[in-house]
């Protein structure tokens, strides 16, 4: 009896939920178009990011947590949030991760991912303060 119970409250939530009228509104169409409300202009990552196989997808992910740590650290250094402090071209997360990672280990990536992730998690709550602040965020 319990289960049917537990079953019932499921498929009311359920119908509950896709017959909400806010969810009727929304129109979640996936599109590969990337528009920005905040810095519009940002430079796209780089071809070869754009390209890779999927079994190095790591690779992709490893410039993007470098590029994440190095803007957010950046903008918390200078003090500044302007589009080119918080948007920077892509060469200096790729010319790190050509220098120490290209020839890594897949494993040594993911672990080089961890480290950059929590070096930008260390600095996102100053940079959101100073960003919010120019209205970069």
């Amino acid at each position: 009896m319990r289960q049917a119970g537990c079953t019932l409250v499921l498929i009311a939530l359920v119908l509950g939920l896709t017959s909400a009228p806010g969810f009727a509104e929304r129109n979640l169409v996936p599109t590969l178009d990337r528009s920005f409300d905040v810095c519009p202009d940002r430079p796209a990552e780089p071809v070869w990011m754009q390209q890779i196989p999927l079994r190095q997808v790591y690779h992709r992910v490893l410039v993007q947590d470098i590029y994440r740590a190095q803007n957010l650290e950046q903008v918390v250094e200078i003090g500044n949030c302007d589009c080119a402090t918080r948007f920077p071209s892509w060469d200096a997360a790729e010319a790190v991760f050509r220098e120490r990672y290209a020839s890594n280990e897949r494993w040594e990536m993911l672990q080089a991912s961890d480290a950059y992730n929590r070096r930008a998690n260390a600095a996102r709550t100053a940079a959101k303060a100073i960003c919010d602040a120019a209205g970069n965020w």
